[in-house]
C-alpha cells in the first residue's frame, strides 16, 4: 500500500474498536474523524 500524502483521501478500511466491533470509515462519512495511533507501542524502542 502506497503512503498517503497531506489531502489524500483515506482508503477504505474497517478496523475493531476499544469493545472489538468492527468499524468502517465509510460508516462516519459526513462526520470529523481523529485517527491517532503510537507506531513504537508494542515495541521494544
Amino acid at each position: 500500500m502506497a503512503l498517503l500524502n497531506v489531502g489524500d483521501q483515506a482508503p477504505a478500511f474497517s478496523l475493531p474498536n476499544q469493545d472489538g466491533n468492527a468499524v468502517e470509515l465509510a460508516s462516519l462519512s459526513g462526520k470529523n474523524v481523529l485517527m491517532w495511533w503510537y507506531p513504537k507501542a508494542d515495541t521494544p524502542g
